[in-house]
């Protein structure tokens, strides 16, 4: 998974300077996430008037399959899903550092200076992972780097290294059935869709830490429209 490997390297470049950075919205101690308050009074109430926060909460349809193929595609989908999530989260998180970073840099010396630094430290801490990963594992971090960044990953190569290079690396994945141009459409695609069901059920129950989508759609709303009773893939 070399191509896969070079686009968390290149995302990845400000990793050893990244800063906490305080949430916009009101960070309630002892809390792990920042969520935005919503408080309610009611007039006549003899309970003195303190604030309660209530904690967003999503009523889940039940899973309900048409076949056995439709299950097994659907668990097999949750499990790759799973595993590659935490790289397309990492990967937005070190978009939004590399950018600010090579921003605050003037000469090309100083960037290729620290293209080498963070280059060797990813491949020592990362290449091992990201190797490991199979055909169908890449092309869904594909799609997710696309969900949590707004790029795909070949513009991503492009914009950050060369036109050349993304032109390359894509070939090169093609040769694997893996489209660095892979958008990431649950609006419209079957399969994203699923993609994102399984990642909003994982964020509810807290088996991955959730960040939200760059793009515009509504959970909700994809649910209406898929129904969650069809998740037969064909």
């Amino acid at each position: 998974m070399r191509l896969i490997l070079i686009v968390i390297w290149t995302l990845s470049t400000s990793v050893m300077y990244a800063q906490v950075k305080k949430a916009d919205s009101l960070k309630i101690p002892g809390q792990r996430d920042s969520v935005p308050v919503q408080y309610f009074f009611f007039e006549g109430d003899s309970i003195p008037r303190t604030a309660i926060e209530l904690d967003p909460v999503f009523v889940f349809q039940p899973l309900v399959f048409d076949n056995y193929e439709a299950k097994r595609h659907y668990y097999i989908l949750k499990r790759k899903t799973l595993k590659v999530y935490p790289y397309a989260k990492l990967a937005a998180e070190r978009l939004t550092e590399l950018n600010e970073r090579l921003g605050r840099m003037e000469t090309n010396a100083d960037r290729n200076r620290y293209t080498r630094i963070i280059q060797k430290y990813i491949e020592e801490e990362f290449s091992a992972e990201l190797k490991k990963l199979t055909r169908t594992e890449g092309q869904i971090l594909v799609k997710l780097i696309y969900r949590q960044t707004g790029n795909t990953a070949f513009d991503l190569v492009r914009n950050l290294r060369s036109g050349w290079r993304a032109f390359w690396y894509n070939t090169t994945a093609s040769m694997f059935d893996i489209s660095l141009k892979e958008t990431y459409e649950p609006s419209v695609v079957h399969e994203d869709y699923l993609i994102e069901d399984i990642l909003q059920r994982a964020f509810a129950s807290e088996q991955l830490e959730p960040q939200a989508s760059v793009l515009d759609f509504d959970y909700g709303e994809l649910t209406n429209k898929w129904s969650i009773n069809k998740l037969d893939p064909n």
